[in-house]
């Protein structure tokens, strides 16, 4: 689940519809017909964890795609963000992360924590399901 930082409890309904929304959001973003091409796509928020941008940041064949970092955090530090969602796909219709998956998020939340912006969650998708990996405990 993607965390968002409440005050208090008056915010929890709606950052629980932001954070189903976020999910829906990155979903349509990353699932296409046909489901062929794995696809990677970043959310970035505020400190408040409300929306300030998104970008499609790479794609690739099914089994692999290269995310330049680079690109990614010059987008966040731009906008200003302090907190990224990521997401990508598995055409494959397995919704665990592989091994390249779990290497690649902890480099990215490395980098991300250099630069004082925070690695919200990395989201998994296939056609059936998500993967949160932060809820999954690879985060």
């Amino acid at each position: 689940m993607i965390p968002f930082l409440l005050k208090d409890r008056s915010r929890a309904r709606s950052a629980a519809l932001n954070e189903h929304a976020t999910v829906e959001f990155l979903r349509t973003m990353v699932i296409t017909t046909p489901n062929i091409i794995e696809r990677f796509h970043v959310m970035f928020v505020d400190a408040q964890g409300t929306y300030v941008g998104d970008a499609p940041l790479g794609q690739g064949r099914a089994g692999g795609l290269t995310v330049r970092l680079r690109g990614l955090f010059a987008r966040a530090l731009s906008l200003g963000a302090r907190g990224i969602v990521v997401a990508h796909n598995h055409p494959s219709g397995l919704c665990r992360p592989s091994d390249k998956d779990i290497e690649a998020t902890k480099k990215l939340k490395t980098v991300a924590e250099a630069l004082d912006i925070q690695l919200l969650d990395h989201l998994i998708f296939t056609t059936r399901g998500v993967y949160s990996m932060r809820a999954g405990g690879d985060l």
